[in-house]
This record gives structure tokens, sequence and C-alpha cells, in this order.
């Protein structure tokens, strides 16, 4: 099936390379390169780095437009990152890939907002995209339990994996649903939400599992400011397994420990 996709983020990036082994995909639609790192070169969206490889036409309009030309009757959206207008949503059957149960966790930080609340599951919503946030009729939804050992990679991972099979299901002849129950929203990852208390071991483990491994959250140990990237909780205390001290490399705690003395 021929279909163009709307996708920035890395989880976006991932979702087209897993529907370019299984549907014709024409076009990528995608943010503008944005200046990065301490050169502030302008640097690609992880979804335009896997479209040009894989021979992927690129759009990159500063916003997309009524007149932008999509070559498909159906856009598959993932982590795009801009708002698209009426008037083009009126052009095509656009469906959002969302990594959560919707109306639960609408919004930018899905995955991050679960990990954070310390909820039991998650999953994939599939639903045509209208004007107002994540609020459109679903196409599919399925759930999977998450563990103590999830962090947002492994849940961005399987994400993927599920949104790819149930596309599957529903891009030939989708029906839809309307959304139940009250929504909740996932806001944007801000600066405050990266700091740990670690006072409380329990919400300082979400935190981390919620922020590892493309964010980190940051406290203080033995008197260090750290990025603590992995930990688990053992009699009731946190135990970081693997940190960051502010200018070096990712180390094993026992390693960073070892530098103290």
């Amino acid at each position: 099936m021929r279909i163009a996709v709307a996708a920035t983020a890395p989880f976006g990036a991932d979702v087209l390379e897993r529907l370019t082994g299984r549907h014709e995909v024409v076009a990528l639609l995608t943010r503008p390169d944005r200046p990065a790192g301490r050169g502030r070169a302008l640097r690609p969206s992880a979804a335009k780095a896997a479209a040009e490889r894989l021979g992927i036409p690129v759009l990159q309009p500063e916003r997309p437009t009524a007149e932008l030309e999509l070559p498909a009757d159906t856009v598959v959206v993932c982590a795009y990152g801009l708002l698209i207008p009426e008037s083009l949503l009126e052009q095509a059957l656009w469906l959002n890939v969302h990594p959560s149960l919707l109306p639960r966790w609408r919004g930018a930080a899905p995955v991050e907002r679960a990990l954070l609340a310390g909820d039991g599951e998650t999953g994939v919503t599939i639903h045509e995209t209208v004007a107002a946030l994540d609020a459109g009729p679903i196409a599919a939804q399925r759930s999977f339990s998450l563990t103590a050992e999830d962090d947002a990679g492994s849940v961005f991972a399987r994400s993927a994996e599920l949104a790819v099979g149930l596309l599957d299901e529903v891009l030939t002849a989708p029906t839809f649903r309307p959304q139940e129950g009250e929504p909740t929203y996932a806001a944007k990852i801000g600066p405050e939400d990266r700091a740990l208390d670690l006072s409380k071991p329990e919400e300082s483990l979400n935190r981390i599992r919620a922020l590892s491994p493309h964010i980190g959250a940051r406290g203080e140990l033995h008197g260090r400011r750290v990025t603590i990237w992995r930990a688990r909780l053992e009699a009731g205390e946190l135990l970081p397994l693997e940190v960051q001290p502010e200018g070096r490399r990712r180390m094993s705690h026992d390693e960073f420990l070892r530098g103290l003395r």
C-alpha cells in the first residue's frame, strides 16, 4: 500500500523503518534541519536520516500548509511535532500513531509520563488525526504491561513494533470509534522533571526509568552532580547502577565510587 509518513523523532524513525518493510512509503514529511551540538551545525531529524538511508523522498516545510502535495491518500503520523492544519487533513486520511492508551496521556511525552506516574500498563493507539490534540476517533488500540525493568527506550521499541502490526490491520479499511473516558495530558518534559529527590526511592526510580536512555535524570551522589541512567530498588533503597558525573562519560556506579577514593 502506498503511504506517506510524517515523523521527526527517533520513535517516528523506528516506525518509518518498520513500515518500509511492509508498505510502499512514497514520502516523508519531517521538520526542517535544526542546529545541534557545540558547533550548532544543522542536523537532520532521526526520521530524515532513516528516510535518506532508505531512499525515501523527504519534504521539510517550516510549517505544513494546504498547498503541501503528498503523493498518497493515507498519511501515517508518528512523533512529527508540528500541527497539521484542518485544510490539509481534509485532503487525505491522516492516521496518528500515539504510544499510550488514549485518552490517557494525550500530548508530547506519553511514554515518559506513564513511567513517571508508575503506570502498570501502557500501549499504542492508532487514531484519526484531528485538529484537537490526540482527540481523534480510534481505529485500533492495544495494551502491554510495564515492568520494573522497562525504561523509555524499551517502551518506545515495543510501541513501534506493536504500532506497525496495528497499522497492518487498519490501513486498508479503517473503522473508527470515539475515545471514551477522562483524558489526561502528557506535558513536554522540562528541566524540573529531571530533578531527582533521592530521599524518595520509588519516585526516583520511576523518574530514572522515564528519562532513560534519551534525557537523563539528575541528582547528587556523595557531593557530586550526576545523571543517573540506570538504577534499581534494593531493600527499599535506591541503588544506582549507571551514572554520569558532570563533564564525564557514563560509568558503572562502582567505577564512580572508586573514583571518589
